[in-house]
């Protein structure tokens, strides 16, 4: 790859990213009725740790070297994909809307700007700052419709306390795993990284789901594919963007891309299902834009 082609492939990186991300809410949806969620989520993280580790060691890719570094990458694994992706899919199939569900993972931002300067002493400027805003007001926009306004009091009643705790809890966990891994693991080779980071959510979540499901898993045409998606897209590729994107630049800049994936998903649920789309949406869709560029902008 020439210098060119690899700047404009560094350039499009994020972009890429908040597409294929979202696909995350559009996978939940499909495989709901059909799978438990951390059975599915076991399933998911064992073939795609056994797949990247296949790679990896076709490629002679260097593993880890000491007890520390196999420790950093079971803990990042922990935070980033095992309580994390544990806490939205378990909240959203315990009645959690996926608009509630989105609003709170779309926090995480904020939280990153909040705690970078002390975690990893990372400078928010003014015009950061002011991104970050802009942009938890457009997410705000985006999501308004599906959180009931104007008939919110309804809307909150009806919010089951322990699923929005345990979505909280995911928020935290991928908020913590950035911070963790640009500080302990950004040094290693992403391909052995994340074959550990695996294993270490699937200790968490394996468990987890021998203890509280009934593992369920149909076998049929819509649960293949959508695992086959979840594994060689979200859980190779994109999660392979987020950590070179992590190891590349700052983590308030990355973990800002967040803002933009309610109104993808927004979009992808209108294409693929039919959802409208009203206009305070789109206008929230533009603003969120606008507090991403002002956010990342160098």
């Amino acid at each position: 790859m020439d210098s060119f082609s690899k700047r404009l492939w560094l350039a499009l990186v994020p972009a890429v990213f908040v597409i294929i991300w979202s696909t995350g809410w559009i996978s939940a949806k499909y495989a709901a009725p059909y799978a438990d969620p951390l059975w599915f989520l076991t399933i998911r993280f064992v073939c795609a740790g056994a797949a990247i580790a296949l790679f990896a060691l076709i490629v002679r890719a260097p593993w880890p070297k000491d007890r520390m570094s196999w420790l950093h990458g079971l803990v990042s694994g922990v935070l980033l994909h095992g309580l994390y992706l544990g806490g939205v899919w378990w909240a959203v199939k315990h009645g959690l809307s996926v608009g509630i569900s989105g609003l709170l993972v779309a926090l995480q931002p904020l939280l990153t700007a909040l705690l970078g300067p002390y975690f990893l002493k990372e400078e928010i400027s003014l015009r950061q700052w002011t991104g970050v805003g802009i942009g938890l007001v457009g997410v705000f926009l985006v999501l308004s419709p599906r959180l009931g306004f104007g008939n919110a009091g309804n809307a909150l009643a009806e919010v089951p306390w322990a699923a929005l705790a345990i979505n909280v809890a995911g928020v935290i966990g991928i908020t913590a795993g950035s911070f963790y891994q640009k500080k302990y693991v950004a040094s290693g080779d992403l391909r052995t990284v994340t074959a550990v980071q695996y294993l270490g959510a699937l200790l968490l979540i394996g468990p987890l789901a021998l203890l509280t499901e009934d593992l369920r898993f149909d076998h049929n045409l819509t649960v293949y594919a959508t695992l086959a998606w979840s594994v060689l897209v979200l859980s190779v590729f994109a999660i392979g963007l987020m950590l070179m994107m992590i190891n590349r630049g700052e983590v308030t800049r990355v973990s800002t891309l967040i803002y933009l994936v309610p109104a993808t998903v927004a979009l992808q649920a209108w294409l693929l299902f039919g959802e409208t789309l009203a206009a305070i949406q789109i206008i929230g869709m533009m603003v969120t834009a606008a507090g991403v560029y002002l956010a990342i902008k160098r």
